[in-house]
């Protein structure tokens, strides 16, 4: 028997690994899984299969568990009120997730609270995106606001000629008096819009989590280096190399005060861009546990997964010191290889490589794990986890 019992829900990867770190805390976890057979059903057991969109099906998982947290942010905030006022504890709350939901509504925040970010603006129509480039030059990247992920609904577009194209994924360009009131107070656009964003010719991208429990108390993990393709997070170096200790220092303060401004309860992912004057921009919040995030199973005294529950839990937060002066993780993507168990003994055979295995059937591009390497030189622990994913993919 367990005192305290955490609902999550999302059947990923994140919801697998969060399990594994409420076990050795004694925690009970209660899944809402998308479908039988999920990366994270496959691990705990009697996990409920239903649509997190149903208030009934939402409502009847959340009954009898102390806190509800998520492995992804797609449940809608009016839903998540309903079940606080029901009395559960939700967290990250509905207040503070819509901000990882709408990117217009967090560019608008951020911008209020003077974070620093690329020039922004909401466009509704082709004829305002074009009119936003004409006045601060081409290319632009568009976003949707709503929907996004894993570089889906994100285009570079170079010129004019190309400003239609986000629009028509829409399907319809909003009317200019179509909004409605955040929980916040601010003005929101209604539905789904098309943010268009200064393209930021950055040198590097890189990424800060905080966590932050429900009275404020926080932790903040070192500044980690992060290589996207295609809007997919490949690998991730920790301390990000050559980062100014100084300045990684003022990176993790306003990652902490964003974290505070919002209200979040949980991690909180401050994804970067590096402009070549060295200068960071915010590119996207996440309020969850995160991609970029994972070297902290191996690679700090405590994990972003179990300080995550500690926080919604309302429990006192593990160090994140590093357990090593580096730390590279690399992602496994789907590729030639469809037997990743099969590939174990090669990539074992360095003890120094960690897998993980997220139980998903092999498809291009999928994510299907991770290696992390803990090492004391930047270019070869990048070369072992490089190695290591790579064996595994089948290149």
């Amino acid at each position: 028997m367990t005192d305290l019992t955490i609902g999550i829900v999302g059947g990923g990867q994140l919801a697998r690994m969060m399990n594994e770190a409420a076990t050795p805390l004694g925690l009970g976890v209660r899944l809402l899984a998308e479908a039988e057979g999920t990366s994270a059903a496959q691990v705990v057991p009697g996990a409920d299969v239903g649509d997190y969109t149903d208030a009934a099906t939402l409502g009847a998982f959340a009954r009898g568990v102390d806190a509800v947290t998520f492995d992804h942010e797609h449940v809608p905030t009016d839903l998540l009120r309903g079940l606080q006022d029901a009395g559960t504890a939700v967290r990250p709350g509905p207040d503070a997730l819509v901000y990882a939901q709408d990117k217009a509504a967090m560019r608008e925040r951020l911008t209020g609270l003077d974070i620093p970010a690329p020039a922004w603006r909401v466009t509704r129509t082709p004829e305002e995106f074009v009119a936003f480039g004409d006045e601060i030059g081409w290319p632009l990247i568009a976003k949707t606001s709503r929907g996004g992920y894993d570089g889906k609904g994100v285009w570079k577009v170079d010129g004019p000629d190309g400003a239609a194209e986000p629009f028509a994924a829409l399907g319809r360009a909003l009317g200019p008096t179509e909004r409605v009131s955040d929980a916040a107070g601010s003005a929101q656009d209604a539905g789904v819009v098309i943010v268009a964003e200064e393209f930021v010719p950055f040198t590097r991208e890189m990424s800060v989590l905080v966590v932050r429990r429900p009275g404020g108390e926080s932790v903040v993990y070192p500044v980690s280096e992060t290589v996207q393709r295609d809007g997919i997070c490949h690998e991730t170096t920790t301390p990000a190399p050559g980062l100014d200790p100084a300045y990684a220092v003022e990176i993790q303060a306003f990652a902490t005060r964003i974290a505070d401004e919002l209200g979040v309860v949980g991690v909180l992912a401050v994804e970067l861009m590096e402009r070549p004057t060295g200068e960071v921009v915010v590119n996207e919040l996440a309020m969850r546990p995160h991609n970029t995030g994972h070297w902290t199973i191996e690679g700090a005294a405590t994990s972003q997964f179990e300080n995550h529950l500690r926080a919604v839990l309302d429990l006192p937060l593990g160090s994140t010191d590093l357990t090593a002066p580096v730390v590279v993780m690399s992602n496994v993507l789907g590729g030639s290889n469809p037997d990743l168990v099969g590939s174990l003994p090669v990539v074992l055979a360095n003890p120094d490589v960690r897998v993980h295995l997220y139980g998903k059937s092999v498809k291009p591009g999928r994510k299907v794990g991770h290696v992390t390497v803990r090492g004391t030189d930047v270019a070869a622990t990048q070369e072992a986890a490089r190695a290591a994913s790579a064996h595994l993919e089948g290149a």
